[in-house]
């Protein structure tokens, strides 16, 4: 350890949240911070070791381990160690080992409590670490799912103009401690300068420092919002293959993120295993990822993370890696003849995946599609869906996927589709328009979803006979409750004495949301965005969303513990469940879950629904 260092200060401060720090907070703590140099492969921590204090992490980067060989989280440059075990008993939560040569900064005991007590900036950064949050066994229960990218970013970006020279962007990086600048034209963002383009543009190319920034940056960068979430964030990184992302508001440039700014706030596993997919180079190391999922969902449960984020965050990892294949599908066949859109339909349609899922896709082509185009995607969707059942998403059962030719078809085509089923409600019709009413892109082309969903909407929404018929068809999926509140089980099979909380549980819930979106012409796909967005609208009730949404809450939650129950027993996990194993009270909860629901059906039902 060294002596103090007065730069250090300076350091610090570059990094969120002490870059808000008054500089009286500054001053006051300046004088006690200590640089810690490690070399690679050694033992910063131990569990249950009492800390010295916070660790920020100027180069290098560590592994935090629950034991040997469980690796709960990995920290690089710019993040932060030790919060947790300081706003607990004062000691180390987990093993912190570096996995290469590092330079910390330690910011004393006394200094972290005093910045706790005094700045509200830092008091709010770390409050998600206090003891009344999940412990760090389950450190997914608070990640890049549950944050928004204005949560994460740098909000005062380093900027340029275009006619700066690249020494002077290289000084600015130097200064600040950072590897992008924004390139800004009065007050527009043209463009983005990274480290990666000071070596691949100018030193590979022997430019000299006079040159302009404009000839080197990369113009009209991607952005991002601010109400974006951070797993959002990571995955458009993985996608596009870049560090950095700017991120705009109304048109202006309110900040940047990048990947380390993504892993400030614990970096969730969740988050890793994306990481880990986007650089995947074959279905059987993806299938090696989705192996963690069941434990992910776990912890998740036990940390007490609502449904919806846990089932946004499971969904996230099957549109990785759904990504990811259809990349290696293109590397392997070369670039499409047309375009495409690859979407997903059902439970990963709607954000909604859990322990156990099918596959449902399909393939929008552009209208220039030729038979002779057919060859190519055809070997594409046989790619990824047999990629997808190596990572355990079985084969639809429906064969309702893009290796079917039917769900293969340019644009033209599915608009022909949803206009037949419209016009023509048979059983058919109403079971492949309540599927495809769930569609959401994935990847490829998206502007060959634009405004055919409005459509599809705008155009069933009219028909008043499709309408009743898709009311009608949502009513056969009954909650099991019997005369008297009682639950009707499952009499017969392997699941004797059970209720399926999938098909009994949540997809009623599931069809009165899209019943819901087609009277409101409601774009969201999810289940709980269409039950709120119905409220917004008045398509329903205020108390009536109020009670369907907490009785859906429940529904799902119990249906998550109970998969939780059977990874924690080394079961696979089904949609079965005994309700004998409930308490009374559980039990209770439950039925009063299920006559929620079941009111709300019987309301639609009678066409009263509505407004009720």
């Amino acid at each position: 350890m060294s002596d103090a260092d007065p730069s250090l200060i300076e350091t610090l401060c570059r990094h969120a949240p002490f870059d808000d720090l008054s500089e009286d907070l500054r001053a006051r703590i300046a004088p006690d911070l200590r640089l810690i140099e490690i070399g690679a492969d050694e033992m910063l921590a131990r569990k249950g070791d009492t800390l010295d204090g916070l660790y920020v992490i100027e180069s290098g980067g560590f592994d935090m381990r629950a034991g040997a060989h469980d690796l709960v989280a990995h920290r690089g440059p710019g993040e932060i160690m030790g919060e947790r075990g300081l706003l607990r008993d004062g000691k180390a939560q987990l093993d912190v080992r570096s996995t290469e040569a590092a330079r910390l900064i330690l910011v004393p005991k006394a200094h972290f409590n005093t910045l706790m007590a005094r700045s509200g900036t830092v008091a709010r950064w770390f409050a998600r670490a206090r003891p009344n949050d999940p412990d760090d066994t389950a450190p997914n229960a608070i990640g890049l799912t549950a944050l928004q990218v204005s949560d994460l970013m740098s909000k005062k970006p380093i900027t340029c103009t275009a006619d700066a020279t690249i020494s002077d962007v290289a000084r600015l990086m130097r200064d600040h401690g950072i590897s992008s600048v924004v390139v800004m034209a009065n007050v527009s963002l043209a463009g983005i300068v990274t480290v990666r383009d000071l070596t691949h543009k100018v030193l590979a190319e022997d430019m000299d420092g006079t040159v302009s920034v404009g000839q080197v940056m990369t113009p009209d960068p991607v952005t991002i919002s601010p109400d974006s979430l951070g797993l959002d964030a990571l995955m458009k990184l993985a996608d596009l293959g870049v560090n950095h992302l700017p991120v705009t508001k109304d048109d202006r440039v309110v900040g940047m993120i990048g990947r380390t700014d993504l892993f400030r706030q614990q970096a969730a596993t969740a988050s890793h295993m994306v990481a880990d997919i986007a650089g995947a180079q074959s279905a059987q190391d993806m299938a090696l990822v989705m192996e963690r999922v069941p434990g992910l969902l776990a912890q998740l449960v036990q940390a007490g993370v609502k449904p919806g984020s846990i089932t946004r965050r499971i969904t996230d990892i099957t549109d990785a890696i759904t990504r990811r294949l259809l990349t290696l599908a293109q590397e392997k066949l070369g670039p499409p003849p047309v375009s495409y859109l690859w979407a997903a339909c059902g439970s990963q349609g709607r954000r909604e995946q859990t322990g156990v899922s099918d596959q449902d896709n399909c393939l929008i082509l552009d209208d220039a599609f030729r038979p002779e185009h057919d060859a190519y995607f055809a070997e594409m969707a046989r790619f990824v869906s047999d990629g997808l059942d190596t990572c355990g998403f079985f084969y639809c059962p429906g064969d309702m996927m893009a290796t079917n030719p039917r769900w293969r078809q340019p644009r033209g085509v599915w608009r022909n589709y949803f206009d037949r089923w419209i016009r023509q409600p048979d059983n058919e019709a109403q079971m492949l328009a309540s599927v495809m009413f769930d569609l959401r892109p994935i990847a490829g082309e998206f502007a060959l979803f634009d405004n055919l969903e409005q459509e599809v909407l705008a155009t069933a929404k009219r028909n008043s006979i499709f309408v009743a018929h898709m009311i009608s068809n949502s009513l056969k999926h009954t909650v099991p409750l019997g005369f008297f509140r009682g639950f009707t089980l499952i009499r017969s099979g392997e699941n004797r004495n059970t209720i399926d909380l999938k098909a009994s549980g949540v997809i009623p819930v599931v069809d009165l949301g899209r019943i819901y979106a087609l009277l409101g012409s409601l774009t969201a796909s999810g289940t709980r965005d269409r039950i709120e967005g119905a409220r917004e609208t008045g398509v329903i009730s205020e108390s009536g969303a109020r009670d369907l949404l907490d009785a859906y809450d429940l529904i799902a939650e119990t249906r998550l513990r109970h998969q939780a129950g059977q990874v924690a027993r080394g079961e696979e996990p089904d949609n079965f469940m005994n309700p004998a194993e409930m308490s009374d009270l559980e039990r209770n909860h439950l039925r009063d879950a299920f006559m929620v629901v079941k009111t709300m059906q019987s309301a639609i039902g009678q066409s009263r629904g509505a407004r009720e």
